[in-house]
């Protein structure tokens, strides 16, 4: 019989979706399942994107251009000067979701076993994007008890060889809620602009910051212009993330050009939603304003409510709707299967994202999970009264 190829047998499976048949499972059993593993809001879609879908006047569903639309491009481009982000429609290419971005500025910039160093808890899809492109992570760890701060300059320039090609952030962070300072984005430039590496910001978490702080961008920084590329994506902004449209910016001409041979490759992306997701940049503030405050109360509710059990610590987020949250266990693999295969509170269980998967290091994370308090507050209230429930009667 064939075999699969090395880099299929080497693709991890999704911290984040592993889990679903055990859930499946539970629905089964009539259990009540408190989803705390994915990052899918339940505010909903702004009106205006989804009216703008229901209301077309297309008569063929064509395709666009790879880059995506130029009115919606140039519409892009003004949402990000109204962010103090000087870029022009042709430093953007419009892409299947923040995912389609990842690969594309991989593709881009580094070859086969090249290097990509990333702060890490991060992201688990990281690790999925690196083995499809047959590049290296090289992890910087940083601490829960640090609540996840940027490790000092030194911890990345000691891990950079010839083989390194950029440096990753998150920011606000998936999975920690970590939020970079102005500070720290201008040491990481300088560090990129010493050894001539790319700074690659995944920034699709940009209007979610809490507590009076702001975020700041990469290409906020005039001398990024030819190192920077910008991740982004209408998912969590605009509480789409079944439109599937990203897109990936840059001023650096080559990086635009090269991914632009990427995006022909797969053709176009999907054209009604990038008539939602230009609809959606007339979402007005008033709609964020709001978001940003429940999501706030959430946060506070959550951090709050997980700090009361004993034995549990949790870093505190200043951006984006993630924490990680370190539990009295051995494996948090096996506690989240059990907790829906084996454990239920009045016919109620939780669904938590193991963290081991957002770590490149063999071994870290094995006692945490992240949490995503996309929930109301009362199903988070009650979601966590459920981990208090379950941690007394877990055995390892």
């Amino acid at each position: 019989m064939p075999s699969v190829s090395n880099k299929g047998k080497n693709m991890p499976e999704s911290p984040i979706r592993k889990l679903v048949p055990y859930a499946e499972k539970a629905y089964k059993a009539n259990k009540t399942v408190y989803h705390l593993n994915i990052g899918q809001p339940d505010i909903k879609s702004p009106e205006i994107a989804m009216d703008a879908v229901a209301n077309h006047n297309l008569e063929i569903l064509a395709y666009t251009r790879s880059e995506g639309s130029q009115e919606y491009r140039e519409k892009i481009a003004g949402y990000y000067h109204k962010n103090n982000i000087p870029v022009e429609a042709n430093d953007i290419i419009v892409t299947t979701g923040g995912s389609e971005a990842l690969l594309f500025a991989m593709g881009s910039i580094a070859d086969e076993d090249d290097e990509i160093i990333i702060p890490e808890p991060f992201y688990a899809n990281y690790n999925g994007f690196a083995t499809a492109s047959g590049i290296k992570i090289v992890p910087v760890i940083s601490k829960i008890e640090d609540n996840f701060a940027l490790p000092p300059i030194s911890e990345f320039e000691k891990l950079i060889t010839p083989k390194t090609k950029a440096i990753l952030i998150c920011n606000p962070g998936n999975p920690t809620g970590y939020l970079y300072s102005k500070e720290e984005i201008q040491t990481l430039a300088a560090i990129v602009k010493k050894h001539d590496l790319f700074l690659v910001a995944d920034e699709v978490y940009r209007e979610f910051t809490y507590d009076g702080y702001e975020h700041y961008s990469i290409l906020e920084e005039e001398s990024l212009a030819d190192y920077g590329i910008i991740i982004d994506s209408v998912s969590k902004r605009y509480s789409m993330c079944g439109a599937r449209i990203g897109c990936l910016v840059s001023k650096n001409k080559q990086v635009i050009a090269t991914a632009l041979k990427f995006a022909q490759a797969r053709l176009s992306p999907p054209t009604f939603a990038q008539i939602a997701s230009e609809a959606a940049l007339q979402t007005p503030q008033s709609y964020f304003d709001e978001v940003i405050v429940e999501y706030q109360d959430r946060r506070n509710t959550l951090v709050a409510a997980l700090k009361a059990i004993p034995g549990v610590q949790v870093g505190e987020p200043k951006g984006a709707f993630y924490c990680i949250v370190q539990l009295p266990i051995k494996n948090s693999d096996a506690f989240a299967q059990w907790l829906l295969e084996d454990f239920d509170d009045n016919g109620e269980t939780i669904m938590v994202a193991p963290a081991a998967g957002f770590y490149s290091s063999p071994g870290m994370g094995l006692n945490q999970v992240r949490i995503a308090y996309v929930l109301k507050k009362e199903s988070l209230v009650r979601a966590v009264e459920i981990l208090k429930i379950a941690l007394q009667k877990y055995k390892d």
